[in-house]
């Protein structure tokens, strides 16, 4: 079998991989070996956590509405039920927005939605 150098092939994928984990903490970003597990391992996360930001993101806007909701005398899960009565068709990334940036509309909002939340709740006969 003949023997293969390699030389300018080697070279490519070093440097391919040095420029992967520039900035990287000490020798995961000089020797090869360290280079390679370093550069693994940040793919794993990256993967990972490009599923995970989708949740991250949705239990944030979840959070705000929360938050703005009771300010206004009602629970997220009563809030999100009256808008699905009202048949309201704003997701949580919009619902979020407009709790942070435009009080005064989600404060319309929520008061239409407590007025259906109350009309719809049955009286308690003892």
């Amino acid at each position: 079998m003949p023997r293969v150098k390699r030389g300018t092939v080697r070279r490519a994928n070093r440097k391919k991989l040095a420029k992967l984990t520039k900035g990287f903490f000490l020798t995961k970003s000089k020797l090869y070996r360290s280079m390679k597990e370093a550069a693994d391992k940040a793919g794993v996360y990256a993967f990972r956590d490009r599923r995970r930001r989708k949740r991250d993101f949705r239990h944030l806007w979840i959070l705000r509405i929360s938050a703005a909701a009771r300010s206004h005398t009602l629970t997220y899960s009563q809030f999100i039920h009256g808008l699905k009565i009202l048949g309201v068709a704003l997701d949580r990334k919009m619902l979020a927005e407009m709790a942070v940036k435009d009080q005064a509309a989600f404060a319309d909002l929520a008061g239409r939605v407590k007025q259906t939340v109350n009309s719809q709740q049955p009286t308690v006969e003892s």
